[in-house]
């Protein structure tokens, strides 16, 4: 009976050994991967988490980058909500964001499902519409400019041709926000019809077969079978869209000639001025940098808003497999 105990307890130790030995190496993987994030531990809390809380101390206070902020309280916030300008860059930056959203989602879809069929050249396709995603929005600006220049675009040559009265394109503040969609998309698209083509590639191929046994077409199968099935796909296009879309600045500060005079970046009478414009202005500009972290944070409570939304939308329609 006692070499009997003698032996559990001795199989028991044996048991229990390599247990212990997986502790002490996770627990040293674990300190040299800590070792390992470490900087960039620091460079979130230093340079992301500590710039976030200078900026709303900032947003409260009077500060010009050349002197000490000065703390006025809601001040900067009450004084944003009465300025017109506010008002018009907050429109600006919705009408673009209804434009382009609904706009590069559809086109995007439509060439993702038929990009994603057995087609001849199909790589040189993708390449053909990946490759203004990767091109500079300098070089957009010059192949734009070609096409939509008042004096020798080709679009009001062609105008010109047809018997049409040619355009001051983006001189022009009712055609300005539509143009910088319509450029805006044509460069944009390629990533997001990458996005739909990964959730296009999940689809099972099976349910499509039986779909056209029971004598669906492809409309009704493009319907019933392939936008529920990439409803992830298209909530997850929404909320990219949407904050690139809010946070858009680069292209209108080229496009509108903010390269050459940062005060002149929206267009003719702040046709275009969107908020991440009007925050450049305020800060960089006019050095009124307290003004410009209230319009920050305004934009972060925007997007967090309308991502919220969203995601509780997506929880509703969303199809789960």
């Amino acid at each position: 009976m006692v070499e009997n105990t003698g032996t559990v307890k001795a199989e028991r130790g044996r048991a229990i050994e390599p247990k212990k030995i997986r502790r002490k190496k996770l627990n040293s993987d674990g300190k040299w991967g800590l070792l390992m994030v470490t900087p960039y531990l620091i460079h979130f809390v230093v340079f992301v988490f500590g710039s976030l809380l200078a900026s709303l101390y900032f947003s409260f206070s009077d500060y010009d980058i050349l002197n000490p902020p000065k703390w006025k309280g809601l001040d900067n916030y009450t004084k944003l909500f009465h300025e017109p300008v506010f008002w018009k860059a907050l429109w600006n930056t919705l009408y673009f964001t209804i434009l382009f959203v609904p706009l590069q989602t559809v086109l995007a879809l439509i060439l993702a499902v038929a990009l994603n069929q057995k087609l001849r050249a199909l790589k040189l396709f993708r390449l053909a519409h990946f490759l203004p995603v990767i091109s500079s929005w300098t070089v957009i600006m010059y192949v734009s400019d070609a096409i939509f220049n008042p004096r020798f675009g080709f679009a009001n040559s062609f105008l010109i041709k047809i018997g049409l009265d040619p355009q001051k394109w983006l001189q022009d503040e009712h055609l300005v926000i539509p143009l910088l969609v319509i450029i805006a998309v044509w460069k944009g698209i390629g990533y997001i019809m990458v996005i739909f083509l990964a959730g296009l590639q999940n689809v099972p191929s099976d349910v499509y077969e039986a779909a056209e046994i029971d004598g669906a077409g492809t409309f009704r199968k493009f319907l019933n079978i392939t936008v529920p099935l990439i409803s992830g796909t298209t909530f997850l296009v929404l909320i990219l869209s949407t904050i690139s879309t809010f946070q858009a600045f680069e292209q209108i500060y080229v496009m509108t000639g903010g390269a050459m005079d940062a005060s002149s970046a929206g267009g003719p009478h702040k046709a275009s001025l969107v908020l991440m414009i009007y925050l450049y202005q305020e800060g960089f500009s006019f050095l009124r940098m307290g003004y410009a972290s209230a319009i920050a944070w305004v934009l972060f409570v925007i997007l967090f808003v309308l991502t919220v939304v969203q995601m509780l939308l997506q929880k509703k329609w969303v199809h789960y497999e």
